[in-house]
């Protein structure tokens, strides 16, 4: 029987997915948080699609060894290619970013005009779009790959000309597509969102799928009577496969705080 105090299970490539970890924290403190960063393989988006299944697996068996009663694949690549086979596999509730994140957009959109930002690997999945497209079929759906925006925020260059000259470079096709609504689906992205609303405009809402994500985590918590008791802030830990001083340092810049339980784990 699933235990309510357990921990909530998140995992990405990398540490994009810390953005999904903050937006969870901030709606839902007393809830522990596991985290898990393959490091060692990232990027996921240049693997094949059963590549990235292994990989989704492998980290899912991890996670779920250490006992989460929710899982969260906070990871864009990883949503589009394996979330089917670890809902067959695993008895927790899984959650992906793609879902929810179209979700929110279909719902906020009013002229129908939707743009979608992301990896190339995620654009080209299609996910996003056919996502987009199940929730409304009459939605007007543009999508553009912006392969800078990622070593950007790692490097925690979000402000100032550079980044304002790349995503200007990037966002042009949504601005003549004249979108209302932009999901920003990457999870290192809401790190640059200052700088992509002051490119896009105040008439654009952006769609950041960490926060609409968050707010499914919760629903289904809420859902299944496992939300955790209230009280003080819970612990966070942190798994990489590569790497621990490396992802705390960097991971600092997404979470806005020190990084201290950081371990690292071996596959094999």
């Amino acid at each position: 029987m699933t235990d309510r105090a357990e921990a909530i299970g998140i995992f990405d490539s990398g540490m994009g997915g810390l953005t999904v970890l903050r937006a969870i924290r901030e709606r839902l403190p007393s809830e522990p948080l596991l985290y898990l960063g393959d490091t060692a393989r990232v990027p996921y988006g240049s693997k094949s699609a059963a590549t990235v299944e292994r990989y989704a697996q492998a980290c899912a068996g991890v996670l779920v060894k250490q006992g989460v009663k929710l899982l969260v694949v906070a990871c864009n690549t990883a949503s589009a290619y394996a979330l089917p086979c670890l809902r067959a596999e695993l008895d927790a509730p899984v959650l992906g970013v793609i879902e929810p994140g179209a979700q929110a957009a279909a719902s906020q959109t009013r002229n129908g005009r939707v743009g979608v930002i992301g990896t190339a690997a995620t654009i080209g999945s299609g996910a996003y779009q056919e996502a987009l497209l199940r929730v409304n079929e009459d939605l007007r759906v543009v999508a553009q790959h912006c392969p800078l925006f990622v070593p950007l925020a790692e490097e925690g260059w979000t402000d100032g000309p550079v980044p304002r000259q790349v995503a200007s470079h990037y966002l042009a096709s949504m601005r003549q597509a004249e979108v209302d609504t932009l999901v920003l689906g990457c999870t290192h992205y809401p790190l640059l969102k200052t700088v992509i609303g002051e490119v896009m405009g105040d008439s654009v809402t952006l769609i950041d799928s960490a926060e609409a994500t968050s707010a499914v985590v919760a629903e289904v918590l809420g859902g299944a009577g496992l939300v955790a008791p209230e009280g003080e802030t819970a612990r966070q830990r942190f798994l990489v496969t590569d790497s621990p001083q490396r992802f705390a340092e960097a991971g600092a810049r997404f979470l806005g705080h020190e990084l201290r339980e950081v371990e690292w784990v071996d596959f094999s």
